[in-house]
């Protein structure tokens, strides 16, 4: 028989490196830092005052002026940007209002940039499913169902406007065939070469989108979209998605939702060489904030060990509504 310390140097070798918490800062395999965190951010026209979120205690519907405020508290912090989710006054069925110059993320995107200037990546989600009046995320027929090709024309003519107003990056997330190569087009054609397209690639049909839902007032008003939207079975589709949006031009790519998908991103960044995001969804935020409202986890602890989970099965980049508050404890 052996002692811990003495013929059997390995046995206690993982309990002695963590026996202070200096040592376990030392040798910690995985980072977490503030600049890995982007903030998701609503911005609704017509309002008054912020609107507080239900199903997402501590998240609100911005005015714009509270937004402008949020961006510069979320720039002290040390984050690295925002992406911006807007919702209209108006909804009609082309969605005509995610791509108009007076638009509310537009305006929004206007002024974050004239007030930060390059301080944040502000990035520009690319979908119509807060601006159209049935919810889905495109040019939708007769029968209901999403029609792919009008829908990238409708894309295309988005991320022109989204660029004009000043968004750093242009992240498309309706999960459209052939979205990447139609933006990268018009992009290019316009005179925007040089804005990378962060591609929303392995967007999976989940449940955890619900309070996102309520957030970005974009429920589905008839269906679903399983169809368009990837089946959580499947693995390997995956990097289908991802290999085809790199082909047609995409700069990173996204994994969404993340802790249900680590291994997703896993796979996909052993696969590619490209930095690779993953978003921390709403209802992964909500089930933590619930939990923690009952005493039954521990917030803080929650909040870091979820984010140092999907940091450590791959992601570079992490979206999630507790950036700001996540680069505070990191700096304790």
């Amino acid at each position: 028989m052996t002692s811990a310390g003495g013929a059997n140097p390995g046995f206690a070798r993982g309990r002695r490196l963590r026996s202070t918490p200096a040592l376990r800062r030392l040798t910690a395999q995985t980072r977490l830092s503030p600049a890995d965190l982007v903030l998701p951010v609503f911005v609704k026209e017509g309002l008054d005052s912020p609107q507080p979120i239900g199903s997402m205690p501590g998240v609100v519907q911005h005015t714009q002026d509270s937004l402008r405020k949020a961006a510069h508290e979320a720039a002290e912090a040390g984050i690295s940007g925002l992406i911006l989710f807007g919702i209209p006054a108006d909804k009609d069925p082309l969605g005509t209002q995610a791509d108009a110059a007076d638009g509310v993320v537009n305006v929004a995107l206007q002024q974050l940039r004239a007030d930060l200037g390059d301080e944040l990546v502000l990035m520009a989600d690319l979908c119509l499913c807060e601006y159209t009046d049935h919810g889905h995320c495109g040019v939708v027929t007769p029968a209901g169902v999403v029609d792919n090709d009008p829908t990238l024309d409708r894309y295309a003519a988005v991320a022109l406007a989204q660029a004009q107003a000043g968004a750093h990056v242009i992240a498309p997330s309706g999960m459209m065939d052939g979205q990447v190569a139609a933006i990268r087009r018009a992009l290019d054609g316009g005179g925007y070469t040089e804005l990378p397209v962060l591609a929303y690639a392995a967007k999976y049909a989940s449940c955890f989108y619900g309070p996102f839902r309520e957030a970005a007032e974009g429920a589905p008003q008839f269906g679903d979209r399983s169809t368009y939207q990837m089946d959580p079975p499947n693995a390997d589709e995956a990097l289908r998605e991802v290999a085809q949006d790199l082909a047609e031009g995409a700069d990173a790519v996204m994994v969404k939702p993340a802790l249900a998908y680590l291994d997703i991103i896993a796979r996909v960044a052993d696969e590619v060489r490209v930095p690779v995001s993953a978003y921390q969804v709403s209802g992964e935020y909500a089930m933590v904030e619930a939990a923690a409202a009952h005493g039954w986890v521990d917030r803080e602890r929650a909040i870091l060990e979820t984010l140092t989970a999907i940091r450590r099965a791959g992601a570079g980049s992490v979206l999630t509504y507790w950036a700001v508050e996540a680069a505070r404890l990191l700096r304790r």
